[in-house]
């Protein structure tokens, strides 16, 4: 008797919990969406209702106010006697992020939220976030969970068959979600203003790995990442300072010093920088382009004589044909920004003599400089 009454337990907890793959209520479509912003993954789970209905009648000119109700309503279900509409069809519509995001101006922590819409006969209309995911539509909403109410403007839309959710505006530290059905869209937009801290709390947590951690490669592009995006440079130098250092994987080549130089500029730390560019520049892995390129950018820095000095080291280690155009582009780049024309020509005639053949979609421009400064 024992047993048969265990296996009933048994087979009534599987009945509740089990669901049968039957197709949606309403023929309403699960439907996701997914975007990243930076490491930031946004993902909205809907079902996706059609104007037209699920036995084809039409719709059109009676969704918003009508199959869409205005304000607050009771279902006549549920424990929520003023509920807003689910943005979606069957199951609560959702909204999820991965790392906290900010919202007109709010800060939103990481989660899953109910994503419901109050939808008003005039002025504006407000996404709402609840904290409740789980529960079924709008029956059960419970305001006391809400994290954010959000105010945004319909505004009038192409023709939109079924509810469709879209990212626009898809940029570095930002997007826009949107929801469009019938003839009218809304939307507002997700904002990540730390997103390159993410990359930066990620790439920590991988470098502490022995699969990534242990190359110099992987801590000199991981410093350079923090230089271009003039964000954790502290941690930008301790990682270039053990690219070259470290017992088991430094190494002491021109891109790990110049990375390193790189991290102390942008620190300020300028003489210091310098002391390690002109070490590098000495290295046999200093090739020509390098030091031409460091040059240029002594030269966008204004620092001409500086930039002249490197271009002059560069000329005198110029063997090939190709290392010799690019060291006389640099001649006659630093002379014409010292005021020096004569011998800024005489190297951009000797740069065009020697240019590669793989250089030669250029001669054009560089033909311009020359005769910019023989006119």
């Amino acid at each position: 008797m024992k047993k048969i009454l265990l296996l009933l337990i048994l087979l009534s907890s599987f009945a509740t919990q089990a669901q049968l793959s039957l197709p949606p209520s309403g023929d309403n479509q699960k439907s996701s969406v997914t975007q990243y912003v930076g490491l930031v993954k946004i993902t909205v789970n809907y079902s996706s209702p059609d104007v037209h209905g699920p036995n084809g009648e039409d719709r059109t000119g009676k969704i918003w106010g009508n199959v869409v109700h205005y304000g607050f309503i009771d279902q006549g279900f549920g424990t929520s006697k003023a509920a807003p509409w689910r943005a979606g069809a069957n199951e609560t519509t959702t909204i999820e992020f991965s790392h906290a995001v900010q919202i007109q101006g709010k800060t939103i922590p990481a989660g899953k939220y109910a994503l419901y819409l109050d939808v008003e006969k005039e002025g504006d209309w407000f996404f709402i976030l609840n904290k409740e995911a789980i529960n079924w539509g709008s029956y059960n909403y419970n305001p006391a969970h809400d994290v954010a109410k959000i105010a945004v403007k319909p505004q009038d839309n192409v023709y939109t068959e079924w509810l469709t959710y879209n990212f626009d505006n898809r940029l570095k530290n930002e997007t826009s979600l949107s929801l469009a059905w019938e003839n009218k869209k809304v939307g507002f937009k997700i904002e990540v203003p730390n997103v390159n801290e993410y990359y930066v709390a990620k790439l920590v947590e991988e470098l502490r790995g022995t699969e990534m951690g242990f190359t110099s490669e992987n801590l000199v592009a991981a410093a350079q990442f923090c230089v271009e995006n003039k964000v954790a440079l502290e941690q930008a130098l301790s990682w270039s300072t053990t690219a070259i250092d470290d017992g088991f994987i430094g190494r002491k080549t021109f891109t790990t010093l110049s990375t390193k130089a790189q991290v102390l500029q942008a620190l300020n730390r300028k003489e210091e920088a310098s002391k390690l560019m002109d070490e590098a520049i000495q290295l046999p892995t200093a090739s020509v382009q390098d030091v031409h390129t460091y040059g240029r950018t002594l030269l966008a820095e204004g620092n001409h004589q500086k930039a002249m000095e490197i271009f002059k080291f560069n000329f005198k280690r110029a063997i090939s044909a190709e290392d010799k155009f690019t060291a006389n582009v640099g001649m006659a780049r630093g002379f014409t920004a010292l005021g020096d024309k004569k011998n800024a020509i005489k190297h951009w005639e000797l740069a065009i003599k020697n240019i590669p053949e793989n250089r030669k979609n250029g001669l054009p421009a560089y033909e311009a400089e020359l005769k910019k400064l023989k006119g």
